[in-house]
């Protein structure tokens, strides 16, 4: 601790496709932590990888145009276990000590692979840095479409099936007849998605083998999987977040996102303008928020009508997702609904949800604000770092080869 606050390192940006929502959200995340007894320490990765910090770093000016924060300190993760974190600058002086920042707790604020799929999560694990979010098997499991299926099957939560295509080593393209196997029992048109991106990237309508042979190269540049689910013409997705509650769960507002075709691409998701409920990263401002109009601004329902009995139905399959796996941080559900059919489907879970979902537990039925929401999360990341410490000798008495001292 400095001066009797916390340092929380809030890790954001990184080699993902999302990099830039990333950056958004890590920064709306040091704008709300509670200031009375928190300390923030914005560690930005860029998109080669090299982690950074400074005070620049809070400014979102500085990443406009997006190179700026290149004349950053770079640090490293000194490896140190039990004892907290520590990073450590990158220096080529010949005198003096590197300096080194001390942290408690590590939020990570990143979206997509190298950060939300279990990555960054493992690295704090190994290293017994206390880490908000969801452990690491969940978060690999639920940052793979194909595997949360797979995961879930016969826990009686409704899943689509789906196909699974796979980026050839040293290609970008499957051979047709592994297509047209994979798609065995999938009737198209279907919806062709990325297995580990979110934020709708790379989402695309097929309506035959010769579209997904035309979409699949460009896709395969930004991941090793896709998915091709059967196409739900007419359904409407609605999302919730769920957290841990004492010995229970807690489940926010539900949220209806509205688009204006067939597929809510990224475009639509984030910049996107008009509508009176705001935008994905409404309600609170962040820092050097004054040209985040188009954040701000993608139309949702919050709280929208719905029949009780499929209100019901979305919380409790949300609810046993999220505890299929030890549940913790606070997580999103997207889900789909076919009003012809009366039918509901987990359509995919986001471990890290962008600007971690805070205006729906904002609206929620008993509201919990952005920052009471992290100072929760950053407690219940204390509490697992304690609850999951190893021992200083790990190795039984009756295991032990070698002697000790």
């Amino acid at each position: 601790m400095s001066n009797g606050k916390i340092r929380v390192a809030v890790f954001f940006g990184g080699r993902s496709p999302e990099h830039d929502v990333s950056i958004v959200t890590g920064l709306q995340v040091i704008q709300a932590l509670d200031a009375a007894q928190y300390e923030p320490v914005p560690v930005y990765v860029d998109r080669c990888g090299v982690w950074r910090t400074g005070e620049k770093l809070l400014d979102r000016a500085t990443y406009i145009p997006a190179r700026d924060a290149d004349g950053l300190p770079a640090v490293s993760l000194e490896i140190a276990p039990g004892k907290g974190g520590m990073l450590v600058e990158q220096t080529s002086r010949l005198f003096g000590k590197p300096r080194r920042i001390p942290f408690d707790v590590a939020i990570p604020a990143f979206h997509g692979p190298y950060g939300e799929d279990g990555d960054m999560q493992g690295l704090f694990e190994a290293v017994g840095i206390p880490y908000t979010g969801m452990r690491v098997l969940a978060s690999a499991i639920f940052m793979d479409k194909a595997a949360t299926k797979q995961a879930l099957a016969g826990s009686g939560i409704p899943t689509l099936p789906c196909a699974v295509l796979r980026k050839p080593v040293g290609g970008l393209l499957p051979p047709r007849a592994d297509i047209e196997a994979a798609l065995k029992g999938i009737t198209l048109p279907g919806c062709l998605k990325p297995a580990h991106l979110g934020s709708s990237i790379g989402v695309a309508k097929v309506d035959s083998i010769e579209d997904i042979e035309a979409v699949l190269p460009g896709l395969f540049k930004s991941d090793t999987v896709a998915i091709v689910e059967p196409y739900l013409d007419g359904c409407v997705e609605y999302n919730i977040s769920v957290r841990r509650n004492g010995e229970g769960h807690a489940t926010s507002a539900i949220e209806r996102p509205k688009r204006d075709s067939e597929l809510l691409d990224f475009r639509q998701k984030y910049l996107s303008s008009g509508g009176k409920t705001g935008g994905k990263a409404g309600g609170a401002k962040s820092a050097g928020d004054s040209g985040s109009a188009g954040m701000l601004s993608l139309t949702r329902e919050i709280n929208p009508d719905l029949p009780e009995s499929l209100e019901g139905r979305i919380r409790d399959f949300a609810v046993r997702t999220y505890a299929a796996f030890g549940g913790t941080g606070a997580p999103r559900m997207d889900f789909m609904y076919d009003a012809t059919r009366d039918e509901v489907w987990l359509n995919e879970v986001n471990p890290i949800p962008g600007s971690f979902a805070f205006f729906l537990w904002e609206a929620a039925e008993t509201p919990v604000r952005f920052t009471r929401l992290l100072s929760l999360m950053i407690d219940e990341a204390r509490a697992m770092a304690r609850h999951t410490a190893c021992p200083e000798d790990p190795t039984p008495e009756a295991a032990r080869l070698f002697p000790r001292r």
